[in-house]
């Protein structure tokens, strides 16, 4: 596994993903994968977010929309380079992110690597994968009492045990953002956020084959998740059962996201959670529902509550129905928050655009302008 097979030289691709170890030239013509944009589809990704970031390495710093805004991850620190898939030991990516510095860890090798307990991420740290085809398995990202982590540009699928999610942001982490990842196929969620954590952005993700896809909010128990923030914009939740979020507690900002084929509800406004969502892609299959409320009793309060959502220019397609209740007067505004960001009204243009240029992206990696300064 490794070499030069996942390099990525050209333009923006996106392949299946494939269940061998050693993964196929992406030199190769992208229809070769059966996923190859159209021209439309490579016109219309100028108008999505981050266009800017490909052009220097660190430039994805400080640049994450939403409640992730001030996440730098080791813009400050040197690059830290993984040159073995070994699941630890000298230039493995386990042993970069246990250092304390910040670092901007890159790959120069691409294949799967296999990890046997959860791999621990301390603060100040950007995983990049751009440049390099990286998927791990087995276990999943920790992100434990950190703050400033940048995660982007890699695949994380077929995660073994109980409470084995892809990335778990618990407890009392902040300023996080995940970026044009690929997750499917883990034990218990994809990405889970709980335990007090906060300041959060997923962006550009592909979610796929999955059941409980993301927790926002541990239970009722834990009334500290009052002080959760969650953006959640661009993704493409591709035929997942349930959770394009649920969410306890926290506030959440969802919008252009495309969210198909779920098997029980798309969204889940439980126990005192605020959920703005704004000119999303609903696109029911079997299931028509797309919203759904639980009542809850928090662990503080005498009565049970549900949450509350909000819908504002939301498309519903193939006989989707949204489930909305009253909204509660204590919802939210994102302006409250952050001043910009960036969406446009819900279209055929953007579920296509999210249909083929989420998650793992074969995308070169940008030279580093500070070394070279």
């Amino acid at each position: 596994m490794g070499g030069a097979h996942g390099r990525c030289s050209g333009a923006h691709r996106k392949h299946p993903t494939p269940v061998y170890t050693t993964f196929p030239d992406t030199t190769a013509p992208a229809s070769a994968f059966g996923r190859d944009p159209s021209n439309t589809v490579r016109t219309n990704m100028s108008c999505l977010p981050y266009a800017h970031v490909d052009s220097n390495l660190r430039a994805l710093a400080g640049q994450a929309e939403g409640f992730g805004r001030l996440a730098i991850g080791g813009l400050h620190g040197p690059l830290y380079h993984v040159t073995t898939l070994a699941d630890d030991g000298p230039g493995s990516l386990r042993d970069g992110c246990r250092k304390k510095e910040p670092l901007w860890i890159v790959f120069e090798v691409s294949g799967i690597i296999h990890l046997s307990s959860y791999l621990n991420v301390s603060s100040y740290k950007t995983i990049d994968g751009r440049g390099q085809r990286i998927k791990l398995t087995g276990k999943g990202l920790r992100l434990k009492e950190c703050e400033h982590v940048i995660i982007c540009n890699l695949e994380f699928e077929g995660g073994r045990g109980p409470d084995v999610d892809g990335i778990q942001i618990k407890p009392n982490s902040k300023h996080i953002w995940i970026d044009r990842c690929s997750l499917r196929d883990f034990d218990d969620g994809l990405i889970d956020i709980t335990r007090a954590s906060t300041d959060i952005t997923i962006s550009r993700c592909h979610f796929s084959q999955h059941d409980k896809t993301m927790l926002i909010g541990a239970d009722p128990s834990h009334t500290g998740d009052r002080c959760i923030r969650v953006t959640i914009h661009h993704c493409f939740f591709d035929g997942t059962r349930q959770r394009h979020p649920r969410v306890r507690y926290g506030k959440v900002h969802l919008y252009n996201n495309y969210t198909r084929n779920w098997g029980i509800y798309a969204v889940c406004a439980s126990v005192e959670s605020q959920i703005y969502s704004q000119c999303n892609i609903y696109e029911a299959g079997h299931k028509k529902v797309a919203f759904k409320y639980l009542t809850e009793k928090a662990a503080d309060k005498e009565e049970e509550r549900t949450g509350c959502l909000r819908s504002e220019g939301d498309l519903f397609i193939n006989g989707t129905q949204a489930g909305l209740m009253t909204v509660a007067s204590e919802m939210f505004h994102p302006r409250e928050f952050y001043p910009t960001w960036t969406v446009e009204a819900p279209s055929d243009a953007l579920k296509q655009v999210l249909h083929h240029c989420t998650g793992w992206q074969c995308v070169p990696r940008p030279a580093d302008e500070a070394a070279i300064a």
